[in-house]
């Protein structure tokens, strides 16, 4: 792809090796590591520093995620790329989740079903993902997500499946 901007604009970010911390995952319980990662004792994964998002919150069965739009999150329609917006909702359905799980469960996604409701630019100032947990099975867990923007507008909703099982025998 080339370049088609009169002055080029640049943006450098940096973040932690994920590795470093991979042996405290598992040993905790899914709450006590977010929160481990909102305190900074536990590096954040590296998509938080490439999107940017500013802000976590999290409680039992519940999260909340921020972002402020920027122009590099734009698509050729100048307005924020829906994979961003899926991401910010899909981190914040699957964080619930994780929430909820004790030490020693893993979880992954299953599927994101996303309604995009209105466009989001960087007028529309601070988005703010909350995610609850709906169901919550022996193997399966459902979580909505909805992301207003700064005016507390309902940009976009996501429902969510998660999948959870047991993680593998923990090296002591």
């Amino acid at each position: 792809m080339t370049q088609t901007q009169d002055v080029a604009r640049s943006r450098t970010f940096s973040w932690s090796d994920p590795t470093a911390h991979a042996h405290h995952l598992g040993r905790r319980s899914g709450l006590e590591t977010l929160q481990a990662m909102i305190d900074g004792e536990i590096a954040a994964p590296p998509v938080i520093h490439l999107i940017g998002m500013s802000r976590m919150e999290a409680r039992q069965g519940w999260v909340a995620v921020e972002l402020v739009p920027q122009e590099f999150h734009y698509n050729p329609l100048g307005t924020v790329h829906g994979g961003v917006v899926s991401t910010l909702l899909d981190t914040a359905a699957a964080c619930a989740v994780h929430t909820t799980l004790p030490a020693g469960v893993g979880y992954t996604s299953v599927d994101l079903n996303v309604k995009f409701l209105r466009p989001v630019t960087i007028a529309s100032g601070l988005l703010r993902c909350e995610a609850t947990i709906l169901q919550q099975g022996r193997r399966t867990a459902l979580a909505e997500a909805r992301l207003t923007d700064s005016r507390s507008r309902l940009v976009a909703h996501a429902t969510s499946t998660c999948l959870t099982f047991p993680l593998a025998e923990l090296p002591t």
